[in-house]
């Protein structure tokens, strides 16, 4: 099991991934919501001149945002400046659309996308569609250091469910998850990904496949409790948390999804709350603070329920053993997201007490 961080990117912040990167957390996930954060490619572009072991790449990009042409020459780019060490990490987009008001790429449009883009990561010649027509394409400059295609990028690919994780098997590296960090789902999700790769005559060595999920940590001393320590949780991964009561709005607003029984205590006040929000705008409210801070009046909604079934909270014995659970169950990588204001804090204490703690297996 390896660490590595997601970044709210900042162009300003570089110091945060070197940091992470003297700690030992294995990889630095830029995340891509251009109505919330940097530009994560620029920010990416720094990023890599100021490191040089941690593995740089998107977390994610959004295939709705970027035709696939533009994604493949902005991740080649990258990899001219820290080859060999970066990756794409690709999704249809969470907050990147749903902040614009509009949902997420659709599947069968995704799996379009990734097929163009997937020779593209190598410099080879794609069919791309683009304004109702398909062409050939590829990159017809690429050398004199322009992109670097010859040293591998590895493509992950985000799923939340059956048909986008069929993906993940059918064109990825790898995949990347945001799935509770009990272990429960994970062997479903082995079966959803080896599916779709059966689908492509395509068959996935788990040894070679990176297993990503995100979600955060939170350190206790010995004695504390998550009850014990609740402003100190809410501190550290509240927006986190948070976020996940966000997503569920939206799939009942543009889905009518149930939230689940987990937000059952706090729905309809939570819904009462954005009942008076302008229509016209209420895509900008939903995700306001998104995974950086909780906003004073969404505080109540952050129940032990909540935490508990979206971080990983307890002392570094206890938190080293959730996660060599979680690996034995199929895991390779956790990827962790701490509230913006307490980051260094928490990308210390996590960096100090449990990578050395997986290390020593």
């Amino acid at each position: 099991m390896d660490l590595g961080i997601c970044i709210a990117s900042h162009i300003g912040d570089l110091d945060y991934v070197e940091r992470a990167e003297e700690l030992g957390y294995t990889h630095a996930w830029f995340a891509d919501s251009h109505m919330l954060w940097s530009d994560c490619y620029a920010t990416l572009a720094l990023a890599a001149e100021r490191t040089s072991t941690i593995q740089l790449g998107t977390g994610v990009s959004v295939s709705g945002t970027r035709p696939a042409p533009v994604t493949a020459a902005s991740i080649a780019t990258i990899n001219a400046l820290a080859p060999g060490r970066t990756f794409l990490g690709i999704g249809t987009g969470n907050t990147a659309m749903r902040i614009m008001g509009h949902k997420p790429q659709r599947i069968a449009e995704f799996d379009q996308y990734l097929a163009a883009l997937r020779p593209m990561l190598r410099g080879e010649e794609a069919v791309h569609h683009f304004g109702g027509s398909a062409q050939p394409i590829r990159h017809i400059m690429p050398d004199n250091g322009f992109v670097n295609f010859d040293d591998e990028i590895p493509l992950y690919v985000s799923g939340f469910g059956p048909r986008s994780l069929g993906l993940a098997g059918r064109y990825g590296d790898g995949a990347v998850l945001s799935v509770p960090p009990d272990g429960s789902a994970t062997a479903r999700v082995w079966e959803y990904i080896e599916e779709g790769a059966a689908q492509a005559d395509r068959t996935i060595d788990r040894a070679d496949y990176l297993m990503c999920s995100l979600t955060t940590i939170v350190i206790l001393d010995d004695g504390e409790t998550l009850a014990s320590q609740r402003e100190r949780v809410h501190h550290e991964a509240g927006a986190f948390a948070m976020a996940s009561l966000h997503y569920s709005y939206d799939q009942y607003r543009q889905f009518g999804r149930s939230p689940g029984a987990r937000l059952e205590a706090v729905w309809d006040e939570y819904c009462a709350m954005l009942d008076d929000t302008d229509p016209d705008r209420i895509h900008q409210r939903i995700h306001a603070g998104h995974n950086c801070w909780v906003l004073p009046e969404e505080a109540r909604f952050l129940t032990d329920e909540l935490i508990d079934a979206t971080c990983i909270v307890g002392t570094a014995e206890a938190v080293t053993e959730r996660l060599a659970d979680l690996g034995e169950r199929g895991l390779d990588q956790i990827m962790i997201l701490p509230n913006f204001d307490p980051r260094y804090e928490v990308l210390e204490r996590v960096g100090n007490e449990i990578i050395p703690r997986l290390a020593a297996g």
